[in-house]
């Protein structure tokens, strides 16, 4: 006994063949690792060997694009809804340190461990010496706007990835902390780390 029509049968073809696809989108994008991108718009791959060298040999508040992978080393204290964790990282040759700051309105961390896998990618800065209101970093040198730029102006969208798990890029990833200021605008570097 048939009890749909031809038409249908093709309707119901049509919409489960549509929201596979959309449940395929979707999932693939949120596994999908975001792109390291410098200022100008062009991928950035992980550029250790640059950040040592800035960190040994620029001055202080020198700023360009950083991405890095390595382990959490030392876990400092948060600080104005900001995270703060050095990790340790190496290029062919050297092992360095780096803190990276990262902006909770963009998502909650999980609790962080020292040994955590970590890969960062946003704006370095060298900071050996008081810079206005920020004081200097413990390790010389920060990567802090790890997280998406929803302006799209001033700064490339940056991120982080711990243990696998990518983070500060992506509503979804905004959506799992009550937010006290809109990520839609965001804490500016002007404020106090």
């Amino acid at each position: 006994m048939n009890f749909f029509s031809t038409q249908t049968k093709r309707l119901l073809l049509g919409l489960l063949t549509l929201s596979s696809l959309v449940f395929a989108t979707s999932t693939s994008q949120k596994d999908k690792t975001p792109v390291c991108q410098r200022k100008q718009g062009q991928s950035l791959d992980i550029n250790a060997s640059e950040v040592i060298n800035w960190k040994h040999n620029t001055p202080n508040k020198y700023e360009n694009r950083g991405h890095i992978q390595g382990s959490i080393s030392k876990l400092f204290p948060n600080k104005n809804g900001h995270r703060h964790f050095e990790v340790t990282f190496q290029d062919k040759t050297d092992e360095d340190t780096i803190e990276i700051v990262y902006n909770e309105d963009f998502g909650a961390l999980p609790e962080l461990q020292l040994g955590m896998n970590v890969e960062a990618c946003g704006d370095y800065i060298t900071a050996t010496d008081v810079s206005g209101p920020y004081p200097p970093s413990p390790d010389g040198a920060i990567i802090h706007w790890v997280h998406e730029n929803p302006s799209g102006k001033g700064h490339p969208d940056g991120f982080v990835i711990i243990e696998g798990t990518v983070y500060g890029y992506g509503r979804a990833q905004s959506e799992t902390k009550p937010e006290t200021t809109s990520p839609t605008q965001p804490r500016n570097r002007e404020e106090t780390f």
